[in-house]
């Protein structure tokens, strides 16, 4: 048949469609018994009629999936075929069921060749994310087996199928459209012959899935960020920088952000109110109001209903500086990131030593983490954090010089890429020159995500004007990572060769 000559078009089956649909499972299950009886076939119509999809060919049945709900805890142990009906042969579609179970896909022999059967297997994959079910479950038949009865038991048979040397029309097919074997079934079909009676147990995972008990408690999907490109200007008061800070805050509450971003270091003009001949003494002088930005800040998260990253300050702990970012969520909790790897300059001149962790925060609007300006120039933090689900991860940076900006940049836009994950970059412009080490500063702030058909062709969701005080705005769907997670061009994280490398902690 030629393909020009196709006119094919999905819908739900219905009860006038019974006659082809017997004329199909006769040609298809001569060896299992044919069609099922049509009181079965137009009682699950009845029942769960958006299960049943047909594809037909110019008003032709040329392939069917039939599917019912049900438990996913039930049939995703142990069962038969036989637990899916009743002694008259209806089967047990249950209503409240958590999971699709896939019964059979049949495609008219004159039609095969045409892929027509993915068509049908993505039909009811959308059906299970719409109706926001855990997984799709089968009893797969491995039809050729009793080809290999003599040599392979049945676990060899389907490990060869895995690794392609062995052919099997229905598992093969299965593996390809991304279900994965769950476990052997015996005696699942006594009389399937050409099986030997087994039949794998098959499952296909909605990674979607959310439960729906708590609809005010689930996480927001769509994400909007907010960042501050922030001037570095000169301050006569602690209050007047609090002010400026609330005022962008304010904004970006304004604009329906769930997160705001401030960069590095984005109140250190306060030094320009101390000596500044000794800078070891400078940035403890402003280690000295970093517990008030903090309590205010998580103030100004809570009154304007915004998570604030709040770019990071010096942290005097026992005599020992740190630079740390927080994160002060809107429900007024405040979590911690201390910078990991302290720059030359930061370490000769201000003394300040580095951190030993990194964690990812859960919050209402996804998984996130912080790594602060040099940080992100080492992937295996980033790497880290993506094993514990990362989703956003924001970088606070201040850079004096456009190479030193650059560098900030194409790492953030790497661990977008090799962490599937987006990436949220903020910094500072403008000169200073009553600070010491503050006379310049270069940014291009910006948000990148994975490279893939889902996001922009350059993986730039947006970006700043250079070296201009401005806000950027950028709204981030956490489901784009999903499905890129395990249905992209490419999938970084879950094609790792663990097991012939792997970056672990020590803390």
């Amino acid at each position: 048949m030629s393909p020009d000559e196709l006119h094919l078009q999905l819908r739900n089956l219905r009860n006038e469609d019974y006659p082809q649909l017997k004329a199909l499972m006769d040609k298809v299950y001569p060896d299992i018994g044919g069609a099922w009886g049509e009181h079965t076939i137009l009682k699950l119509v009845k029942e769960f009629p958006e299960g049943q999809i047909l594809l037909e060919d110019n008003g032709q049945l040329v392939g069917v999936a039939l599917t019912v709900r049900v438990k996913y805890a039930r049939f995703s142990n142990p069962h038969t075929y036989d637990d899916l009906m009743d002694a008259r042969e209806n089967i047990l579609n249950d209503r409240k069921g958590d999971a699709l179970y896939g019964l059979d896909v049949l495609i008219h022999p004159d039609y095969r060749g045409f892929r027509l059967g993915r068509r049908l297997y993505d039909a009811r994959k959308e059906l299970c994310r719409q109706l926001n079910l855990k997984a799709i479950l089968a009893g797969g038949r491995i039809v050729n087996f009793h080809k290999y009865t003599d040599d392979l038991t049945p676990g060899q048979y389907i490990e060869g199928v895995h690794r392609r040397e062995i052919y099997d029309p229905i598992l093969t097919f299965q593996l390809a459209n991304d279900f994965t074997v769950k476990r052997l079934l015996g005696k699942y079909l006594p009389e399937d012959k050409r099986s030997e009676g087994f039949a794998t147990l098959l499952e296909w995972n909605n990674f979607l899935y959310e439960p729906s008990d708590n609809i005010l408690g689930s996480r927001i999907r769509n994400v909007r960020i907010g960042a501050v490109q922030w001037q570095m200007r000169e301050i006569d008061s602690v209050e007047e920088m609090l002010k400026q800070v609330e005022y962008f805050v304010d904004a970006m509450s304004n604009y329906q952000s769930d997160f705001a971003v401030f960069p590095e270091f984005f109140n250190a003009p306060l030094m320009g109110l101390t000596d500044q001949s000794q800078q070891k003494d400078a940035i403890r002088f402003l280690a000295g109001y970093t517990e008030r930005f903090k309590r205010e800040m998580s103030q100004m998260a809570v009154s304007y209903n915004i998570n604030i990253i709040t770019g990071s300050m010096p942290l005097d702990e026992d005599d020992v500086i740190y630079n740390v970012s927080y994160l002060c969520r809107r429900d007024g909790t405040v979590e911690e990131q201390r910078k990991i790897h302290v720059t030359p300059h930061e370490k000769r001149d201000w003394v300040i030593e580095g951190g030993n962790h990194v964690q990812v925060f859960d919050t209402d609007a996804g998984k996130v983490g912080i790594l602060i300006c040099y940080d992100v120039e080492f992937p295996e933090l980033g790497r880290l954090m993506a094993a514990e689900g990362l989703e956003i991860l924001f970088v606070p940076f201040w850079t004096d010089t456009q190479n030193a900006y650059l560098r900030v940049r194409h790492c953030a836009q790497a661990r977008a890429v090799e962490n599937e994950c987006y990436v949220v970059t903020c910094g500072s412009v403008g000169n200073l020159p009553q600070v010491e080490s503050l006379d310049v500063q270069y940014a291009q702030s910006a948000v990148f995500s994975p490279s893939d058909f889902a996001f922009p062709y350059d993986a730039i969701l947006a970006e700043t004007t250079p070296n201009t005080e401005q806000l950027i705005f950028s709204d981030l769907n956490l489901d784009e990572l999903r499905y890129l997670h395990h249905e992209g061009s490419v999938t970084n994280l879950k094609d790792r060769r663990t097991d012939i490398y792997e970056v672990t902690r020590k803390w």
